[in-house]
């Protein structure tokens, strides 16, 4: 029966040690924890900055001239295709 006790006594001992061990490490990841957060935040706050300086230079930059011509362009492209692939007379490429 003693022996008992002294097994039941050395498993308390062990499990209060675990228990520091623990509690130590938690404390050590709460602190990385709260360090990793604040540099994402920071990196985050770089990012949004970082975005709106290149939307800023993007804007500043002029418009190309042939932007309105292309668009045009593609509307007539895409006729052509939509016709040749129906089968239309007149929209192949045969008849051009």
């Amino acid at each position: 029966m003693i022996s008992e006790f002294q097994d039941l006594s050395d498993k308390i001992d062990r499990l209060a040690q675990l228990t520091q061990s623990l509690r130590a490490e938690n404390y050590l990841l709460r602190q990385a924890n709260t360090l990793l957060s604040a540099e994402n935040l920071a990196f985050k706050e770089r990012l949004v900055e970082a975005q709106r300086r290149v939307e800023a230079l993007l804007d500043g930059l002029p418009k190309p001239p042939a932007e309105e011509g292309e668009e045009g362009g593609q509307d007539e492209a895409a006729g052509d295709s939509a016709g040749a692939a129906s089968g239309a007379p007149g929209n192949s490429e045969a008849a051009r």
